[in-house]
């Protein structure tokens, strides 16, 4: 079995709004190969030499138009999944590094050919009804619950 280790880095950037004192959070809708739109966390993979604090300020900036200052490590998700290429049977592990980030700049837009089409504000208390990718859970988790070891257990 052939293994693919992917390391990326991603922003929880919660804000208050203004109009209804609910909190929002910004997330990207990632496209997958099989054409679903799911949101996710801003975020994405690190490129050779980059430092995960680095990757997270660039990716953020990518899929939403922000710059984004991270003001700490919330935590790690880990998973693991199997699946086959061509006849070839492949583990994929992903770790993925999840900060917390405030907005400091920019302005919000989507981003251009790339893995996501659109980028948005969302009510905290609506996360349940939008399709979304698990790591958004996670990321609400972390940064609700700060866990001293900096993980959260899943769920099953």
């Amino acid at each position: 079995m052939r293994w693919e280790l992917r390391v990326a880095s991603y922003a929880v950037c919660v804000r208050e709004n203004r109009v209804n004192a609910s909190p929002e959070i910004l997330l990207a809708r990632w496209v997958a190969a099989d054409g679903r739109r799911l949101w996710t966390l801003p975020g994405g993979g690190m490129e050779p030499g980059e430092d995960p604090y680095d990757t997270v300020i660039r990716e953020v900036a990518e899929e939403t138009g922000y710059q984004a200052e991270p003001t700490s490590l919330l935590g790690t998700d880990s998973i693991r999944r199997e699946h086959s290429r061509m006849g070839t049977r492949s583990a994929f592990h992903g770790l993925r590094l999840v900060y917390e980030a405030t907005i400091t700049g920019g302005s919000l837009r989507n981003e251009e050919n790339g893995s996501t089409d659109l980028a948005a504000w969302h009510p905290v208390t609506d996360i349940a009804e939008l399709p979304h990718v698990e790591l958004v859970e996670v990321g609400m988790r972390l940064w609700r619950e700060r866990p001293a070891v900096g993980r959260v257990p899943r769920e099953t």
